[in-house]
């Protein structure tokens, strides 16, 4: 292996990685920082890359592809990893690999790399993204290869070849970011009669500690995609990033969650995901009012599936590509405004409109009305009813 283009992130793997690379392949190492608005100061890290030992660093500005193109289609499917994760890590490595990727073909260079360890999901992520998108392309991935088991193995390296060690004993933890969440798991989360500390959380305020009023936000979508914030026409990156801090200072988005991972093991994760809980309770209301019945229902149904091939990390396939198309035929109706609430950690939906709305005042009310002929109900009910009504009949249930 002459040329490897590493995923980095500037943490204690990626790091250590970067120089044992170097060492063990006596190759060119290509350090490739990609920003999906993880707020880090990137100069440093790539600096500090360059210490290291890379021949050369990538810093690439991915933050509105990944918004429009990965966190958007995820908004407009309504996916959600088990009723609860909103995938944020999982979005964001197809399009670092396909970042890798494009850097590897200018570079000409025949590897790549990345931290993943062996236990976890992004190691499949990467892979599977690489595999689809350049199969030519040999993959390292050292968590699989070397003889360090530990993250104190890391450390001990790290500290034997003065690269700075970010993990510490105020913050025993790992840690991902990008603009749609922040995660947090290992250390002292492992352990689940330990809660989380309050300190950790560097987007959210704690519900009991966010403002004693609440707080009303306006979103307006355009085909099921958020283009205005309280009323201010928005990019896409900075919609995010406005409502985060709004959701994050009233204490929404807190999310700890035990998960099945793809590898078969159950994990603990943390997430802030202040935006996503807003932005998600904001799309299904206007989804609600927009969409027919059965759309409705058979788009949940998808989006259990569509939430598995994400964070499975089969984003570069037949099937995930399929499933978005629907998603996107459905979204062309789904255009309106939505007013909700943030206090201390909830949300309330305070109102609901479209110009494409299914619903219909005068056929809802209570009130009288001349829309609805309450007598053509007891023909469906018969109808509705009757394979059960004959096996009543046929077995003699009525008797029992």
């Amino acid at each position: 292996m002459k040329k490897i283009v590493l995923a980095y992130s500037g943490g204690l793997d990626t790091s250590v990685i970067l120089k044992w690379l170097k060492e063990y392949y006596q190759a060119e190492v290509i350090a490739a920082l990609i920003d999906v608005g993880q707020k880090e100061n990137l100069k440093k890290l790539s600096a500090k890359a360059r210490r290291i030992g890379a021949q050369k660093v990538y810093v690439i500005d991915a933050r509105q592809e990944f918004v429009r193109d990965y966190i958007f289609p995820a908004l407009q499917a309504a996916v959600l990893y088990e009723g609860r994760y909103y995938l944020a890590t999982s979005l964001a490595r197809p399009l670092i690999a396909k970042k890798i990727v494009e850097i590897a073909r200018r570079e000409k260079a025949d590897s790549v790399a990345h931290g993943a360890t062996g236990k976890g999901n992004d190691q499949v992520r990467f892979e599977t993204s690489f595999r689809a998108l350049a199969p030519d392309l040999k993959i390292i991935a050292p968590w699989r290869i070397w003889n360090m088991k530990s993250r104190q193995d890391l450390i001990n390296y790290a500290r034997q070849h003065r690269i700075p060690v970010p993990v510490t004993k105020e913050k025993p933890y790992s840690s991902d970011a990008n603009i749609w969440h922040i995660s947090y798991e290992g250390g002292i989360l492992e352990d689940l009669k330990n809660a989380p500390d309050d300190k950790m959380f560097q987007m959210t305020t704690p519900p009991e500690k966010a403002p004693d009023r609440p707080e009303n936000v306006s979103l307006e979508f355009v085909q099921g995609v958020p283009v205005k914030l309280n009323n201010r026409a928005l990019s896409a990156v900075k919609l995010v990033d406005e409502l985060n801090r709004i959701a994050g200072r009233n204490g929404v988005g807190i999310v700890d969650i035990v998960e099945n991972r793809l590898v078969g093991i159950k994990s603990r994760g943390v997430y802030e995901s202040p935006a996503a809980v807003v932005l998600y309770s904001a799309h299904r209301e206007l989804e609600s009012i927009t969409l027919d019945r059965e759309t409705f229902h058979y788009k949940e149904m998808v989006a259990l599936r569509y939430a598995e091939l994400i964070y499975y990390g089969l984003w570069f396939t037949p099937l995930r590509q399929a499933l978005a198309e629907f998603v996107a035929s459905t979204q062309k109706v789904v255009s309106g405004k939505v007013v909700l609430q943030l206090y201390k950690g909830n949300v309330k939906i305070l109102s609901r409109s479209s110009p494409k709305s299914l619903y219909w005042e005068k056929l809802a009310t209570f009130e009288r009305e001349e829309i609805y002929n309450q007598q053509d109900a007891g023909g469906f009910i018969n109808l509705f009813s009757l394979p059960y009504y004959v096996a009543a009949i046929r077995r003699d249930y009525g008797k029992r």
